[in-house]
């Protein structure tokens, strides 16, 4: 005898009713049935109730696709015929009746939906009920997808009619009140006459022959779950369709928390057992499912509410050491959410695009389709240790920080902390000792710049495992390189958990009672939903998320997104709004002083623009801000250097301040490429043309000019050293919009091998790695500042006692002539050309072409090292690499090589696209740090890679060939 199982979860929320979201005929629809005519109903009473009494009701469409055996899981739709957002009359769902509406398909299913391919089978049919412009959408109560199953032609199926189901992938019972004492009607269906039973908890309450149709009724008699049953048999298959519904009591028991327990996850010495900590004040009851309960709610997963009413918590016991579990909570038997605390979270809308074009985070751990809807978080006990190597780091002085900003997604084609872990020599030769990564905390979606945050302390998959983010800040620590997360604490989206725990449904925003999150935001320029950093609640999240980067992946700080919006003084205008505000200020000193106590000198970069009087109160506290000066920046990059191009608030001494503690920069993410508005928008005089690409390629090295050597932190885009021309509006079609500003960019690193590029790489990195050296460094600290940073002729002078550095440029489109005294007498060294200078003491005439600059040093770096060898590991657990000289311009090089393992080895040279290309070296290796020379006669000029593989591990570097 034949047996199938079809085991539905069930939902226990607070809704019962006798109607059902979704009911269709035939009952039981086949794919190819062309005789067929599929009704379905919809009653919006019923799930998420968006369409609730929705005038005009003739305003009412259907989205329709179908889930076949072809799709990547339940929310990867197909076939699609309409598209969202317009009325297509084929698409109208015609009125039914008192808050219902139907939608027909007459004929074969495979026809509708034009599936050709005789391999494709309909699986289910995935259906949304919306108004014409698509701003109402009918759903299941958990805002999930509705779903028609489509059945095998010729195939015996039974289902339950009753407990009333939701629609969803896996059927789930629709939200019921239940209790001991409950009656209930169970209610089955057969697809042919057959030899029916029900079930409640194994004992038959009805029985049938020859029947389509059989009903029965039960009583809840214990709590616990209720298993209903209907069984058919048609005389050579037997079927049975299973509901598991959970009753329970209506309030979770009282019992304090555990000594030492803190919010969150809690993992402890017994690799067998975990206590879960819910903050969740005012909420009634909670429960947890996940892998080890198979998904379904029992008593013994019941979690305690603390007598104050502001926790829930469990303790999980029998757990695999080292196994990941996925789970969740569900509170007050309606909300499903992951915890918010979750260090890995399995995400069901966006997980299947996590390696569709590169396996970026291998062996990911599959979301549970159809055992739950929602983020779903992951617990691991025993979980394998990332092993740290970098020893004797030390952060870099705050005012001697230059910078790097960077978007992973559109720096590295494979966007993967592996990869970008491989390019670190590429930045420590520019001279950078610091990274700035745009948010990687997980966001919503994954093509995205990261400000739309909806778990904190979990990595976002879209870049890579989290041991492979740690291996990147260790490797950036080898090298003298600082870790700085951008982080948005300003506001969370709607997947956060904590939005979902308290919202408000009929007015769309986070409930008055929500603890972390304004109902409205208090300032101008939110986005998502405006956190309350006057909350006890979201002051212990906050520094709660800092500690977590900090200990956890040794992070050496934070850029706050949107740090001025840290405030409960309510105001729509812009220019209040930056006033200075004692409340943010006491704020932001707390977050501080707490950041310092777990993790001691440790950044605060606030992305602030409030007054400076606010901000000179913070930055004698210790933060650091960052300094916009694109404007003026730009105005002189472009020609136009006597229009609003004056330097001197990039100064922290012209703010007032007592220490250099601004981030100033002439690019971020946030603003329009330089490279960009020279070539589209610059001044011309003659011959000489702004617009031209070599004359800005130049000038940008006049504005590295005077950025790099201004005292005080520095900070770059992406790309900015090798003259990055596309808008930050670029469409991926070509053209430019302001609604493709966070679309994903050209990854160019062709450029590198542009001779004309590259001297700008070369020129930054001399700027840059000046600041490093040791005649020199107390100069990008000092207070000792002469200037004239406005003007087409513009000078800078900074002064110690031994080391002196005098800059002189012309921003103008034409020669200009400007008098300057340099601060002693005697031979000045061009830091860039190599050639000397000889002051007198006293003013000189000095003319520059337009777009000349140079940059005096009183005592020869050249004849030193200026651009530091690079700090090849000579011990260690990880293979280290550099390749010298590079670009390549002889037929040999050198490939200086650090093995932690001996063995063999293979170094092969790669295309641009990563193709092999010429073995360069097979052979066995020893342990330790060796000088190879390879071969590359016989290549043609441009950019490649070089793979070194080993037992110790694999390398990839970029490499040029000219």
């Amino acid at each position: 005898m034949k047996r199938l199982l079809l085991a539905l979860l069930a939902v226990f929320t607070t809704l019962f009713s006798q109607a059902q979201l979704l009911t269709w005929t035939p009952p039981f629809p086949t794919e190819a049935d062309a005789a067929q005519s599929l009704v379905i109903t919809m009653d919006a009473t019923l799930g998420n109730r968006d369409l609730l009494n929705y005038t005009p009701n003739t305003d009412v469409y259907v989205h329709i696709g179908v889930i076949t055996n072809l799709s990547t899981g339940p929310t990867n739709w197909l076939h699609t015929p309409f598209t969202w957002g317009t009325t297509n009359p084929t698409a109208n769902a015609p009125f039914v009746s008192a808050n219902k509406w139907k939608y027909t398909i007459n004929g074969s299913l495979r026809t509708f939906f034009n599936i050709t391919d005789p391999n494709e089978h309909i699986l289910k049919i995935a259906i949304l009920f919306r108004n014409g412009s698509g701003n109402k959408v009918q759903r299941n109560a958990d805002a999930s997808d509705m779903y028609v199953p489509v059945y095998t032609s010729g195939a015996f199926n039974v289902r339950l009619d009753k407990p009333n189901r939701q629609p969803n992938y896996a059927m789930s019972a629709e939200s019921v009140t239940w209790n001991t004492g409950t009656n209930f009607t169970v209610q089955g269906s057969a697809s042919a006459a057959s030899a029916m039973k029900l079930y409640h908890n194994g004992t038959q309450i009805a029985s049938a022959n020859g029947v389509t149709t059989l009903s029965g009724n039960s009583t809840v008699t214990a709590f616990g779950q209720q298993t209903i049953v209907a069984e058919a048999n048609n005389g050579t298959t037997t079927v049975y369709d299973t509901i598991k519904i959970f009753v329970g009591p209506t309030a979770s028991p009282t019992a304090a928390l555990p000594a030492g327990v803190v919010d969150g996850i809690n993992y402890g010495a017994d690799p067998t057992k975990v206590t879960l900590v819910l903050r969740a004040p005012n909420k009634t009851k909670a429960t947890v499912i996940g892998d080890f309960n198979n998904w379904l709610e029992d008593l013994p997963y019941l979690m305690n509410r603390t007598p104050d009413g502001k926790y829930f918590w469990i303790t999980l016991n029998g757990l695999t050491a080292g196994q990941q579990y996925g789970f969740q909570y569900k509170v007050d038997d309606s909300i499903r959410l992951a915890d918010p605390y979750a260090t890995l979270v399995l995400d069901p809308y966006n997980d299947q695009y996590v390696n569709q074009n590169y396996t970026v985070y291998p062996g990911m751990k599959a979301y549970p389709a159809g055992l739950t809807t929602e983020v779903v978080g992951v617990l691991q006990t025993a979980a394998p240790a990332y092993n740290w190597g970098s020893t004797g780091y030390a952060r870099p002085n705050k005012g001697s920080l230059v910078t790097y900003e960077l978007l992973v997604r559109d720096f590295l084609a494979n966007h993967d902390w592996k990869t970008l872990t491989d390019t670190l020599n590429y930045l420590k030769t520019l001279g950078v000792n610091a990274i700035e990564l745009m948010p990687f905390n997980e966001f919503e979606g994954n093509n995205s710049w990261g400000y739309n945050p909806d778990f904190y302390f979990s990595p976002d998959k879209y870049y890579g495992p989290a041991n492979e983010l740690k291996r990147f800040v260790d490797s950036c620590h080898s090298r003298g390189i600082a870790v700085i997360q951008d982080i948005a604490l300003n506001h969370s989206f709607g997947m956060s958990p904590m939005v979902r725990l308290y919202w408000d449904a009929a007015n769309n925003r986070p409930a008055a009672n929500n603890p972390w999150f304004n109902p409205t935001a208090r300032h101008p320029f939110n986005v998502g939903y405006d956190m309350n950093h006057e909350s006890a609640d979201t002051r212990y999240f906050t520094t709660r998320v800092m500690q977590f980067w900090t200990n956890e992946y040794k992070i050496d700080g934070f850029r706050f997104d949107l740090s001025k919006g840290f405030t409960q003084t309510q105001t729509n205008d812009v220019g209040v709004w930056s006033q200075r505000d004692d409340s943010r200020i006491a704020i932001w000193k707390a977050y501080y002083d707490s950041l310092q106590l777990k993790a001691p000198g440790a950044y605060a970069v606030l992305e602030h623009f409030a007054d400076n009087s606010e901000e000179t109160i913070l930055a004698n506290y210790g933060l650091m801000f960052w300094g916009n000066l694109h404007t003026q920046y730009k105005q002189a990059a472009l020609g136009f250097a006597t229009n609003n191009a004056n330097l001197d608030w990039g100064l922290f001494t012209v703010r007032g301040w007592n220490s250099p503690n601004l981030m100033t920069y002439a690019e971020s993410h946030d603003e329009e490429r330089l490279m960009y508005e020279m070539l589209n928008f610059g001044n011309a005089s003659g011959s000489y043309n702004v617009r031209d690409l070599n004359t800005a390629l130049k000038r940008m090295e006049l504005v590295g000019a005077f950025l790099f050597t201004v005292p005080g932190p520095k900070m770059i885009w992406q790309f900015g050293e090798l003259g990055y021309d596309y808008s930050i509006n670029y469409c991926q079609n070509g053209t430019v919009n302001s609604n493709c500003r966070t679309d994903m960019k050209p990854i160019r690193w062709d450029y590198f091998a542009n001779a004309n590029r590259k001297r700008i790489y070369d020129a930054w990195s001399k700027m840059i790695n000046l600041r490093h050296h040791p005649w020199y460094a107390a100069n990008f600290t000092s207070n000792r500042i002469g200037r004239q940073l406005d003007g087409n002729f513009r000078w800078l002078q900074v002064t110690t006692d031994t080391s002196n550095l005098c800059v002189v440029g012309n921003f103008d489109v034409a020669s200009q002539t400007g008098t300057v005294t340099f601060q002693n007498a005697g031979t000045w060294y061009d830091l860039i050309e190599g050639t000397t200078f000889t002051a007198t003491g006293g003013p000189q005439s000095i003319t520059l072409a337009p777009g000349e600059y140079h940059i005096y040093t009183n005592r020869n770096t050249n004849n030193s090292s200026n651009t530091p060898v690079q700090n090849l590991a000579t011990s260690g657990n990880s293979i280290d690499a550099g390749v010298y000289p590079n670009p390549v311009s002889r037929a040999d090089f050198q490939l200086d090589l650090y093995l932690p393992t001996a063995g063999n080895v293979s170094i092969d040279l790669l295309t641009a696209t990563g193709q092999q290309l010429r073995s360069l070296r097979q052979g066995t290796l020893p342990r330790g740090r060796q000088l190879i020379t390879l071969n590359r006669s016989g290549i043609a000029a441009g950019t490649y890679f070089l793979r070194i593989q080993s037992k110790g591990g694999n390398r990839v570097l970029p490499i040029i060939l000219q």
